[in-house]
């Protein structure tokens, strides 16, 4: 008699259906397998030089993705996230935009700039002012800007509002949506000490340390809403002067606008394009397809072309820039190290800063005799305090080994990422970059409360009085937690007298504008946090004045960051061809790719940031916070 036979009936369904999912294991994988050939034997046949790039292009400028100063996510999976239209891993590199602008500005070939914004995810406004500005330099040399959109939020109407001309769709559902900034939160201290029985136990210092009290209260305090209305209306009022400017519109009817909008919508009879354009906020209402018979009958027309006019996207227009660049340059460098999003310890992949990783890369340039030296680009809301200490050794290092150190400051620098800035010897910032927010905070959860609602409890001895004292699983005892305040106190004593020291002055001044308090650029350089207002250029230009490197075409630029796999890299790139976009969509591969690594990226990011805070890092039963929730929406 045979297996099969021996099998009862229960056993031979299971067998069965253990074989059927082997078998679509093994041809979902087989599939996959022949996609990645299919798409490497396009990527050869495809591959070539690029064709020349004709007069008269039109530059299309469409970001796709929020602006970022360097890619937090691989060559490969933005080339998921473009072939599926997923939001997430979609990043446009601000270096890579302004140089596109900066380039287009001068360029014969290009005769002028379409901006198409309706993919451009929320930005920081100093990304945004950066981009607007570069836009308003290739208008004042004389090349036509033309605005187009589905609607405008007021980040992206701020990049619209430089351009000579501004389209918007006449069925647009959105208009223009200039409605003031805001900071809102969740606070969670009802739903976890009330509903959970979780005890946040909160240790700070500054009066205006807000980070931590959706925590440990149902409402802002009302020294966070001051600090917070303080810095916010700062940069909200520069918003509306910048808009008003390029469009000679007084910022006082832009205010009015926003504060009556619902009323201007009801007068409007709904109707956000009609509004938008009895406001003068656009030229004229008009569909994409007339903007693009506009453009073509304004340029050359090109009947294989989108939209039927020669025209040239970002990222091939960037293509043509670095197929121009020399393959060797033994040129002095000035290198630029990048640090951006949370700081934490550790080797941190691009996107987040590590204590290790980022210290690495300020050691790689101290290290490398042809650089002379270093400018930090800084976009962070801070994280842990040891961390950001490694980091500001390094800064120091590179200063004591004779190389300059300049910040440059993007969106937000704020508590942990001003304490890695202030030991630069000049800090660049915009005058709406976030900053500021020197103070120092901890939180210690303990949730005996938790499992005495289902009936469970601790109990047992230790050695000493203390011993077990840092237990979550027990109340919490009043040594311990004059342990932790003490341990928070002298951090901010290091925080303050650091700062005091690079900066120069009296600690007791130092603290007046501390406390854990926000403040816009533009304050910050009121209060001496801050030297001067610029962007990544004008901090280049220092660094190298400093290290007395000569003319511009003296020296060269150099960013030092983590190496990627050469292989990665030119699949993502591939990926992200027009050619490789249409493979991934037409196949349906790119969402089943993409499905994957959805999971990571759900969880918000106060509540993941907090999580991996409170988590122990080897021997220390104490992690310090240097940390701000101080974006805008």
């Amino acid at each position: 008699m045979t297996e099969s036979r021996r099998r009862g009936p229960i056993a031979r369904l299971i067998v069965g259906s253990w074989q059927a999912l082997d078998f679509t294991r093994r041809l979902i994988l087989n599939a996959l397998f022949l996609l990645v050939l299919l798409i490497l034997l396009l990527a050869m046949l495809g591959s070539g030089r690029l064709a020349p790039l004709q007069s008269r292009t039109t530059l299309v400028f469409a970001p796709q993705g929020r602006l970022v100063e360097q890619y937090s996510c691989d060559a490969f999976s933005r080339g998921l996230a473009r072939a599926t239209r997923s939001n997430d891993c979609r990043e446009v590199r601000l270096r890579d935009a302004l140089r596109a602008l900066d380039a287009a500005r001068t360029d014969a070939r290009i005769e002028r700039v379409a901006v198409s914004l309706d993919e451009l995810q929320p930005s920081g406004f100093a990304s945004l002012n950066a981009i607007a500005a570069k836009l308003a330099a290739i208008r004042a040399a004389g090349k036509q800007v033309i605005a187009y959109g589905d609607g405008y939020s007021q980040g992206q109407y701020l990049l619209a509002a430089q351009a000579n001309e501004i389209y918007l769709d006449p069925m647009s559902s959105s208009g223009v949506m200039l409605d003031g900034l805001a900071a809102y939160r969740q606070y969670y201290r009802e739903a976890l000490q009330d509903k959970l029985g979780v005890d946040m136990h909160l240790f700070k210092v500054g009066t205006y340390k807000s980070a931590a009290e959706p925590y440990v209260l149902d409402a802002a305090s009302p020294a966070a809403k001051e600090a917070d209305l303080y810095w916010m209306g700062d940069v909200w009022q520069r918003l509306l002067s910048m808009i008003g400017r390029a469009r000679g519109i007084d910022p006082a009817l832009l205010q009015r606008y926003a504060d009556t909008l619902p009323e201007q919508v009801v007068a409007a009879r709904g109707d956000l394009a009609q509004l938008a354009l009895q406001q003068k906020l656009v030229t004229a209402l008009k569909t994409r397809d007339e903007v693009d018979d506009l453009l073509a009958e304004r340029g050359v027309a090109d009947a294989d072309a989108d939209g039927g006019f020669r025209q040239v996207g970002l990222d091939t227009y960037l293509q043509h820039l670095d197929g121009a660049l020399p393959q060797a340059d033994t040129r002095p460098q000035v290198a630029v190290v990048v640090a951006e999003g949370e700081i934490a310890g550790g080797n941190l992949p691009p996107g987040k800063i590590g204590g290790d990783s980022t210290s690495a890369l300020l050691r790689q340039a101290r290290d490398d005799d042809d650089v002379k030296a270093v400018v930090l680009r800084v976009s962070s809301p801070g994280g842990e305090v040891f961390a950001s200490e490694q980091i500001r050794r390094e800064v120091a290092a590179l200063k004591d080994a004779g190389k300059p150190v300049v910040v440059s400051m993007g969106d937000v620098a704020a508590s942990g990422g001003y304490w890695i800035s202030m030991d630069a010897d000049r800090i660049y910032a915009d005058p709406s970059t976030i900053t500021g927010s020197i103070g120092i905070f901890g939180l210690f959860p303990t949730i005996d409360r938790t499992l005495g609602k289902i009936g469970v409890h601790t109990d047992g001895v230790g050695t000493a009085r203390y011993a077990g004292a840092f237990d979550i699983t027990r109340p919490l005892d009043p040594g311990v937690a004059a342990t932790v305040q003490a341990v928070i106190d002298k951090g901010y004593r290091d925080f303050t007298g650091k700062v005091a020291k690079a900066r120069g002055k009296p600690i007791e001044q130092i603290d007046a504008v501390a406390q854990g308090r926000v403040w816009s650029g533009a304050q910050a350089k009121e209060r001496g946090l801050v030297d001067a207002f610029g962007g990544l250029d004008e901090a280049i230009a220092d660094a190298a004045a400093r290290a007395k490197l000569g003319a511009r075409e003296r020296w060269q630029v150099r960013y030092v960051e983590p190496s990627t796999t050469s292989f990665s890299d030119w699949l993502g790139d591939f990926m992200q061809s027009r050619a490789g976009l249409a493979l991934l969509r037409t196949s349906g591969a790119g969402d089943l790719l993409l499905a994957s690594r959805l999971h990571a990226l759900q969880q918000a990011a106060p509540l993941r940031f907090v999580q991996t805070a409170l988590e122990r890092r080897g021997p220390a039963r104490v992690t310090a916070l240097a940390y701000c929730f101080c974006e805008p929406r």
